[in-house]
């Protein structure tokens, strides 16, 4: 395979080409890092969302939109689906990067984790990437600057030179996007951490619906939580059965059918005190190769009704 960062950079250089078409905003820094706004200070855009999902996929994925309905109210929602599930969506598009550099926080995902390859996941999956450029999209309300440049920098092995940081706020348009094409991410995600080997997902096709803006990060956090695990759908193939595959959705959680803000404000909004099993996609069909069909998990549009409408 080729590498995920050098892929992921060629989607970096469309979105820099067309940064106006696509309502973009580029900032080099001082040490020649690059920061694309694509929904901070920036409202976002459906166009920029899907360019995003398919720059955190390393170019593995290929994502769109389509109109759907909720509770009777037609929305956007999200499909993506990919033939490279390990590596797209586990090694690549995974948000696994925290970042905290002094007063600036986000949360990183893209191919750019693959350079510094510390999660299990890489490990298992048997892969490290090696390339002199770094792809790291950040998750904030604020865009990252020089130091945060800099601290990706180091951390990845790379120039400065050579880092892009494509960011957005979880409350734009462009976050909204992002978080539907998550679905099928979040599944992979599922199964590796109950033990499946993630190279037996050989194909995963995903979809969501983009949750409305919010007005703040905090809402919008719990809005896009509830298009996954109330809207999100899945099919996934494999390769090999596994006796848990039951696990994988959302209804395996006790708390499964309460909004998310009630969730996560029950908790003080501290994620790492929430069961793992509460962030599945709401419905999975899982074809295991030459044997059986699993279904599992349903939709629930009167719980995406009051957390949207």
């Amino acid at each position: 395979m080729e590498s995920l960062n050098r892929m992921a950079t060629e989607l970096v250089d469309e979105a820099i080409d067309f940064a106006e078409e696509l309502t973009v905003a580029v900032h080099p820094l001082e040490g020649d890092a690059a920061v694309l706004d694509f929904g901070v200070e920036v409202p976002g855009a459906i166009e920029a969302g899907l360019l995003l999902s398919e720059i955190v996929t390393a170019g593995l994925a290929t994502v769109g939109t389509r109109l759907d309905e909720v509770a009777g109210a037609p929305l956007a929602h999200v499909e993506l689906s990919t033939d490279h599930p390990a590596l797209g969506l586990l090694c690549a598009g995974t948000a696994g990067w925290e970042l905290s550099v002094g007063d600036f926080e986000g949360l990183g995902s893209g191919p750019a984790r693959a350079l510094v390859a510390e999660e299990d996941i890489f490990a298992r999956v048997g892969y490290r990437d090696e390339f002199d450029f770094a792809v790291l999209a950040v998750e904030s309300g604020t865009l990252p600057d020089e130091a945060v440049a800099r601290a990706v920098a180091e951390r990845a092995g790379v120039p400065e030179s050579g880092v892009f940081l494509p960011a957005f706020a979880t409350a734009s348009i462009t976050g909204s996007v992002v978080a539907a094409s998550r679905a099928a991410e979040l599944a992979a995600f599922r199964l590796a951490d109950l033990g499946y080997d993630p190279a037996d997902v050989l194909s995963a096709t995903g979809s969501a619906p983009v949750a409305p803006v919010a007005s703040d990060e905090a809402t919008a956090m719990a809005r896009t939580t509830d298009a996954l695990a109330y809207g999100g759908q899945v099919h996934l193939t494999v390769e090999e059965p596994f006796d848990r595959f039951e696990e994988v959705v959302s209804t395996a959680a006790d708390d499964h059918g309460v909004p998310f803000a009630e969730i996560f404000e029950g908790a003080d909004w501290e994620f790492a005190d929430l069961p793992v099993d509460l962030f599945g996609p709401a419905q999975v069909t899982v074809d295991v190769l030459g044997g059986e069909t699993h279904v599992f998990g349903d939709t629930h549009e009167d719980v995406l009704a009051e957390s949207f409408l």
